[in-house]
């Protein structure tokens, strides 16, 4: 199943999938993840792949609904220059961005991840998301479930 609020990246993506002969197979869905995480898809999935989708508190409770206990969340990372949280020398590392304590909350788990010139990060659904989740649309991004800590650079650190 592919997933977007777009009408136009949607259309873009249906001809795509009828061109490569795979609409037996593949979904095109046009939703927001908020209303299509408390649809029939539930629950429904082993993976879910987010890429350029919202900050880290964001797409956790967007994607966690959408899977299955033991199920996997692979999310798309920035570019280290570009974890910048807006204020200069301030960075935010892996585990500011996706810590433990506070994705229990939608019943995730940070597993793995990897940073380069690209990077991305592996989270495992360890229990059913709790129906609270997702919120009403918009509210995961109004009001995230954790705020990204952050730590101030050290004069010569990146």
């Amino acid at each position: 199943m592919l997933l977007d609020a777009n009408l136009q990246k949607t259309s873009a993506l249906r001809e795509v999938v009828d061109e490569c002969g795979w609409a037996h197979r593949v979904k095109v869905v046009r939703a927001r993840a908020e209303a299509a995480g408390r649809s029939d898809l539930r629950g429904s999935f082993d993976l879910v792949v987010a890429r350029s989708f919202g900050s880290p508190p964001v797409t956790a409770e967007c994607a966690a609904p959408f899977l299955r206990p033991g199920g996997l969340l692979v999310v798309s990372e920035p570019p280290p220059e570009v974890q910048s949280l807006g204020k200069a020398g301030i960075r935010a590392s892996n585990s500011d961005r996706w810590p433990l304590e506070e994705l229990v909350l939608v019943g995730l788990e940070p597993l793995a991840g990897w940073r380069g010139e690209f990077g991305y990060q592996v989270l495992r659904q360890v229990l059913s998301c709790p129906t609270r989740f997702p919120r009403r649309e918009g509210i995961p991004g109004k009001r995230p479930i954790y705020r990204i800590r952050s730590r101030t650079a050290s004069p010569g650190s990146s």
